[in-house]
């Protein structure tokens, strides 16, 4: 039996990460791709992941390149391929400069690997995964967006660091888009089975919300060139594995909601099982009203940077 092919595209530091998680935990051979001026790098790198298996004897195939040809056949593709954010930008000040890149990815990727499901990492997260699934025209379960397994990553993050509890039992969903106005349930959040709400004031609860909010700028800042890379590529390999083995994972993710939570025709954070077919579900939680309302935002910001994609 032939082993799993994982393609990403986008040998940055998130790509990077990503080829050494999926070696790791032996998902299967990792194609890295980037631009032909960077091709020798992501085969530096790829190299150098090869030169790191015999010590703890990972049998797994990693290879970089720049000619997609080489992602045929690939079950799941991760994108990361686009310009990071700097200090004081906006993940929307990327859309431009990202947009031509992602069309150019999906062209490929349609091409390539017609099959692959691709879970999109670049910024701005709801636009790029909106305009990859137009320009690809791949059906919408196999295409997803990574962000609320990264926004509730940080917002459990937070809650174990308040606490000192472990991180293992902090259970929390963000809805909404990858921006500012993302939307923290911490109504809903637990450790332990128990609600947060009984073991943090409502006043910390306030800023840790806020903190989930501004993480990625928070990262953005103290690096001063770039942004978050570790947690980001965690996080869309916690959405590989589910899928590669159709563990059905329930995963805040950017997938296309039709009527769910009253939004159509909008890639948007909401609670999906990631299995062997893909997004196969969206769950919906019955929200407040002002949980409703904070949603109704972050939608209509999501909405307003699409329609500057003219797709």
């Amino acid at each position: 039996m032939s082993r799993r092919k994982i393609a990403l595209i986008g040998g940055g530091q998130i790509g990077g990460i990503l080829a050494l998680i999926a070696t790791q935990k032996e998902l299967g051979d990792v194609v890295i791709l980037d631009i032909p001026d960077f091709e020798n790098p992501v085969k530096g790198k790829a190299l150098d992941i090869m030169e790191l298996r015999p010590h703890d004897g990972y049998d797994v195939n990693i290879t970089g390149t720049s000619n997609y040809e080489d992602i045929a056949g690939a079950d799941v593709i991760v994108i990361t391929a686009g310009v990071p954010r700097k200090p004081g930008m906006s993940r929307d000040d990327l859309l431009d400069i990202n947009l031509k890149i992602i069309k150019n990815v999906a062209e490929n990727v349609k091409k390539y690997a017609p099959d692959a499901f691709v879970i999109v990492v670049s910024n701005p997260l709801d636009a790029i995964v909106y305009a990859f699934y137009k320009a690809s025209g791949f059906p919408k379960n196999r295409i997803v967006g990574m962000a609320g397994a990264l926004d509730s990553g940080r917002f459990r993050a937070f809650l174990a660091m308040e606490t000192g509890y472990s991180v293992q039992d902090v259970q929390c969903l963000v809805l909404g888009g990858h921006g500012d106005e993302m939307v923290p349930l911490t109504r809903l959040a637990t450790i332990g089975g128990v609600p947060a709400t009984e073991l943090v004031s409502p006043e910390r609860l306030a800023e840790i919300e806020k903190r989930t909010r501004m993480a990625g700028g928070e990262i953005v800042k103290l690096l001063g060139n770039g942004s978050a890379f570790f947690s980001p590529a965690q996080s869309a390999m916690e959405m590989v594995e589910s899928f590669l083995n159709d563990k059905k994972r329930i995963i805040p993710s950017a997938a296309l909601c039709e009527g769910e939570y009253g939004i159509n025709g909008l890639f948007i954070g909401v609670p999906t099982v990631i299995g062997a077919g893909g997004i196969e579900k969206i769950l919906e939680v019955k929200l407040n009203d002002a949980e409703i309302a904070a949603l109704k935002v972050t939608v209509e910001h999501v909405s307003a940077v699409v329609a500057e994609t003219g797709l």
